[in-house]
């Protein structure tokens, strides 16, 4: 494998810990055995919601699965008085990676690019791999920022993917206006992704995995977009 093959399920607001649990073992035997936090490879990653992230690494490491953990989300600040968020510090205990700025926070929520900048800050500063998501060109990128996703807005949950084509130029764009001189970041494309046509954008020069949401829901489905991905 020539390059890294991310693949990260987001679970949005979904699944109780028995489902999430039951999702684990119908998945996790099954993943190629590696260890995901490796360098190069395939690197998969599960982002369940925070009620379910104690219990989704619990079964993870009893199973010695080869599967990361990962937050939906992060809090801009560090420990303290700030009801309702969850703050890098405590989360690093669980998770490996977290997904930030994703298009249904900036628009549900209305984060904007200097909370995801804060976000950003806090997870490096705790050792968890921040994921950005990007709508397009146009979305500010938090400096040092090593992996982008690319949602385009109308490809999100509407079984309306952008093309492989399009969505390759862009991460090409991406590496040229954020990419550091000597490489090293990576880009991954997210909207209507399932196991018909993953092929098609990992056979993408410039993008190195995807971040699955419906289709991540379905334990046969995820696995199938693994086997695509490494075929």
């Amino acid at each position: 494998m020539s390059k890294n093959i991310w693949i990260i399920a987001n679970w949005k607001s979904n699944k109780t810990i028995q489902e999430a649990s039951d999702w684990v073992s119908q998945v996790g035997p099954k993943l190629p055995k590696s260890d995901p936090s490796t360098s190069s490879g395939l690197k998969v990653v599960v982002c369940p919601t925070f009620i379910c992230l104690e219990e989704v690494k619990k079964s993870i490491l009893v199973g010695n699965f080869p599967l990361m953990v990962g937050s939906q989300d992060l809090s801009p600040f560090g420990i303290g008085a700030f009801t309702g968020e969850e703050a890098a510090k405590i989360l690093k205990d669980f998770v490996d990676l977290s997904i930030l700025g994703h298009s249904e926070r900036r628009q549900n929520f209305s984060e904007t690019g200097e909370m995801v900048t804060q976000k950003h800050k806090q997870a490096l500063e705790n050792g968890i791999t921040p994921l950005v998501c990007v709508q397009g060109e146009e979305t500010p990128v938090p400096e040092g920022c090593k992996l982008i996703a690319y949602e385009p807005i109308f490809a999100i949950g509407t079984d309306n993917p952008d093309t492989p084509e399009n969505a390759g130029s862009v991460a090409k764009n991406l590496k040229q206006k954020y990419g550091p001189p000597a490489g090293g970041l990576e880009i991954l494309y997210g909207g209507s992704v399932n196991s018909l046509n993953v092929k098609s954008f990992i056979d993408q020069e410039n993008i190195s995995g995807v971040l699955v949401g419906n289709a991540s829901l379905d334990a046969k489905e995820f696995l199938k977009i693994v086997q695509e991905c490494i075929r």
